[in-house]
């Protein structure tokens, strides 16, 4: 299928053929018949896009802030890896469409096949052929509303949502500034709600559109008509509520708002202005500024949009999906009228010459319609049924792949392409001899076309049993979100492949178990986890370096893991775990490692929200390891370091940048590296498993540990809920 894309880098646009997303359960996918173009919010993103990368940085310093802090806790080289990665990349752009539902995911039952529905999301209601859309993003557009003004219904949502937030009355006045796509669409909610409404706008094409859609009167911002009309309506009082509609740099809109509002009144942000707000102004009239969050309650929060969970009526009136349907209603009773606003109309394989347009100014618009060949309104096609793809038939035991030819390279996949697959595993795969990306398969169709573009994977698809199924493949490396990695490792041992899965390899004791039986079922070992923090060259050196010991060890680690972000998928613990669970067998594995056995019982601590963590692992030989796992630590302090003492010496890591080893009164060996050098030992790790698939030999790390490291993990919950020690003979 087609989308339209752009590179963050270059800015160049394009329509890329992408592979058709997957329809995955709680959504639906969608056949697009119209997208709209938000003339603001998208040609701002293309502008900075064509910006130099200084101009990039100057328009989104909290970007530069966090890549600062990835320098300060990786290195130079793989935040530089993880940045360019991101920049060089096909970014999608839409959010707002109407189209057909041509597969209905499981767990949907409030539309069918054929039906219309209307769509939000920038990650969902793209401008793309087709769409996999979330439940609460898509609502059935009402009989007889043309597509092409369903496909309204995200900007109109926006709209919706900033006029609730100004709690608007019967007979107030209220200002709207900015009469751009959503200035527009304000103006017609506010007299559909009995409001009289003032617009200002330097362009008198768009006032005067706006007066024949319901305002009183508009004017240019520096008139003195706009302030005499406020006067007259408001008899000297000034307007109920303003409505800062418009973007860019200027700071004239607060001003405005604030010399024209009444006192306590209400401004309400719902473009992306400057606020630089004359104190004094707002503080004498005592204003009140809100902000709209987009669509409405529900927008950012995971488990809405993407897991269905929708918000009690009784508690939120008005969340995304009921201002999604509500705005269709309203177009549908004609209370609000969006063919006006529709400056022009292109077909899709004329996107990249329409942003070019709209971008020199040779196409003036408030309102620009993407329309798809084959659409409900430009041909009476039947929507075919959805194609099921047989799954992969097996006979049972093991599906052994074919014995490899001398020489021939290491075929790989990888299911998932996210920022680690992108940063810090496929680019040393890229530079190794003898190794072919075969395939990429991911959920979203735009990371699997990027994937294949930068790294030169043959195919990209969205369908993991032909994957599965594809005996040529030698090796599957799951890169995908915690909550899946033990089903996808699962299907992979029982396709016979050798399976790398990134850590966790599971989240529960019984997904543990369900991997195990697997493996007891095809008779199918070959599995390797990511715990790559044995394979770092700097603490490898100081291992052999500390030498063998006779007596127990004694082994600190502290990790400063630091705060998450707002909205970080880690937060999302009721589907993908706790953070320590996701993250945690990193530290345990390389303890064990260290110290060359397996724990044998874990008690764990923790504060007030489980946010720090104190774990102590008990060894055969009555080693203990503590792991102090902080998440309220200072973000300049190292994120880990290491001490292991025995038998009268010591061994110190400060986060794989320095190590020393020290016997007796003096220091017997330092190792270090550059900062920006730092080695976790991915690199190694990767060569490790390569060589294992080519030649056949045993895995880098036996099973048994790396199921008594998931165990362990997977204890530290159980332990904090018991508060005594878990024997892990008991937690497996």
């Amino acid at each position: 299928m087609k989308q339209v894309v752009q590179n963050y880098k270059s800015g160049e646009l394009t329509v890329l053929d992408v592979p058709v997303p997957g329809c995955k359960p709680g959504g639906v996918l969608v056949r697009s018949a119209y997208s709209l173009i938000s003339t603001g919010t998208e040609l701002m993103k293309v502008s900075e896009a064509g910006m130099s990368m200084l101009g990039k940085a100057r328009s989104r310093p909290d970007q530069v802030a966090k890549v600062m802090q990835s320098v300060a806790t990786n290195g130079v080289p793989a935040t530089y890896r993880k940045v360019m990665g991101k920049l060089d990349s096909y970014t999608p752009l839409g959010y707002s469409l109407c189209g057909v539902v041509e597969q209905v995911g499981a767990g949907i039952d409030d539309v069918a096949v054929g039906d219309l529905v209307a769509c939000a999301g920038n990650e969902h209601a793209l401008h793309a052929e087709l769409n996999w859309v979330p439940k609460n993003l898509y609502a059935r557009v009402p009989d007889g509303l043309a597509p092409r003004h369903a496909a309204f219904g995200t900007v109109g949502s926006i709209a919706l949502q900033g006029v609730r937030q100004g709690e608007p009355r019967l007979g107030e006045v209220a200002l709207v500034i900015g009469l751009g796509l959503i200035g527009q669409l304000v103006v017609q909610l506010l007299a559909a709600s009995g409001v009289r409404v003032v617009g200002v706008d330097p362009d008198p094409v768009r006032c005067g559109l706006a007066e024949r859609l319901g305002a009183a009167a508009c004017g240019d911002p520096a008139s003195a008509a706009v302030e005499a009309t406020v006067a007259e309506l408001t008899d000297g009082h000034g307007v109920d509520q303003v409505f800062l509609a418009a973007g860019g740099d200027s700071n004239q809109p607060v001003e405005l708002a604030a010399r024209l509002s009444r006192d306590r009144g209400r401004v309400v942000d719902i473009g992306k202005c400057r606020l630089d707000l004359p104190w004094n102004a707002y503080y004498e009239k005592e204003l009140d500024v809100r902000f709209s969050r987009s669509y409405g309650p529900g927008r950012y929060d995971p488990e809405y949009e993407l897991e269905g969970r929708d918000y009690p009526i009784g508690h939120v009136r008005w969340t995304e999906r009921r201002n999604l349907a509500c705005f269709l209603d309203l177009l549908a009773r004609g209370r609000v009228d969006v063919e006006p606003l529709v400056s022009h109309v292109a077909d899709f394989d004329d996107a990249v010459e329409t942003y070019r347009l709209l971008k020199d100014g040779g196409l003036k618009a408030v309102a620009v319609l993407f329309r798809y060949p084959g659409g409900p309104d430009r041909a009476a096609e039947a929507v075919a049924p959805a194609v099921a793809v047989p799954a992969v038939k097996r006979r049972g035991g093991r599906a052994a792949a074919p014995a490899r030819a001398t020489g021939a390279p290491v075929r790989l996949a990888f299911v998932g392409a996210g920022n680690y697959a992108t940063s810090m595993l496929l680019p040393h795969l890229t530079r190794r001899d003898g190794v072919e990306l075969s395939t990429v398969v991911t959920t979203t169709a735009l990371s699997a076309a990027n994937a294949r573009r930068k790294f030169g994977f043959a195919q990209a698809t969205t369908d993991l049993d032909a994957v599965l199924g594809d005996r040529s493949i030698d090796a599957v490396f799951v890169v995908t979100r915690h909550s899946s990695h033990a089903e996808l490792t699962r299907k992979a041992l029982l396709a016979g492949k050798t399976v790398f899965v990134e850590k966790p390899l599971a989240l529960t004791e019984d997904e543990l178990a369900g991997v195990l039986a697997a493996v007891e079922e095809s008779g199918n070992d070959r599995l390797q986890v990511g715990f790559n923090r044995r394979f770092a060259p700097l603490l490898r050196e100081a291992r052999k370096r500390f030498g063998a010991r006779s007596g127990p060890a004694h082994l600190r680690y502290l990790v400063n893991a630091g705060r998450l972000e707002h909205g970080s998928w880690y937060l999302r613990q009721g589907s993908e775990g706790s953070r320590f669970v996701g993250e945690g067998g990193h530290f345990i594995d390389t303890a064990s490692w260290l110290l060359g056995a397996d724990p044998v019982s874990v008690y764990a601590v923790a504060t007030s929200g489980n946010e720090d963590l104190q774990v102590v692992l008990r060894y055969p030989d009555d080693s203990t390891a503590t792991i102090s796992y902080l998440t309220t630590g200072p973000s300049g302090f190292p994120k880990e370091t290491l001490d292991l003492v025995a038998d009268g010496r010591a061994l110190r890591l400060d986060d794989f940048v320095r190590a020393s080893v020290y016997d007796g009164r003096r220091k017997q060996w330092v190792g270090s590296r550059l900062p920006k050098a730092r080695d976790k030992g991915q690199s190694a790790e990767l060569a490790a498993f390569v060589r294992a698939v080519r030649t056949g030999g045993p895995m880098p790390v036996p099973l048994e540990s790396l199921v008594a490291t998931t165990a362990a993990t997977l204890a530290v919950p159980a332990g904090l809920a018991g508060g005594v020690p878990v024997t892990l003979a008991e937690a497996r």
